[in-house]
């Protein structure tokens, strides 16, 4: 795997860094639910993050985690959606493509919802540009192992958000 970095500093010292973060939210206490955590853990462990990217651990703070959340130019948020596939399948979308059916994604304990305190924080800051990469559970269960299935598609999710952020850079680069 690549290092990903800022390429848009380099190409012009003057502007400021653009804040990017991977934040990953859930609960680990409830198997599947921990996709999140257990992938940022992944990804600070295996140090493919340039230094000014941050990976977070969410966990269930929901409106605990507006102001990084506003503080910040592109965000993405890996959590366990229910979308009524197979365990394991692997959705992404940008949160202005978020379905409308709030109960379609709905997960577990933590979903007062990040999608919810996404769109919230453009009325007290601003809302970054986001994208939702989920994981269909096969398990909710007390416990904090991950099932196989989802266990299995943490190396594809990393190279999911490695894509983001070189979408991110290269679109931001184009900008300038």
């Amino acid at each position: 795997m690549t290092n990903i970095s800022s390429e848009q500093n380099k190409a012009n010292p003057d502007t400021l860094p653009q804040k990017i973060l991977v934040l990953g939210v859930g609960n680990e206490l409830l198997s599947d639910e921990g996709i999140g955590i257990h992938t940022i853990k992944k990804l600070n462990k295996l140090k493919i993050l340039s230094p000014e990217i941050e990976a977070f651990e969410g966990g269930t703070d929901g409106f605990g985690l507006i102001n990084l959340i506003i503080e910040t130019d592109f965000l993405v948020v890996i959590d366990c959606l229910k979308g009524g596939n197979e365990p394991g399948t692997l959705y992404k979308f940008d949160i202005e493509d978020a379905p409308n059916s709030p109960d379609m994604f709905k997960t577990s304990f933590h979903q007062i919802g990040i999608l919810e305190v996404i769109n919230l924080s453009s009325l007290i800051g601003k809302t970054p540009k986001t994208t939702v990469i989920g994981v269909e559970p096969k398990s909710i269960a007390t416990g904090m192992e991950l099932s196989p299935e989802v266990e299995a598609k943490i190396p594809r999710i990393i190279e999911l958000v490695q894509e983001e952020i070189t979408k991110f850079n290269t679109a931001e680069i184009a900008n300038a």
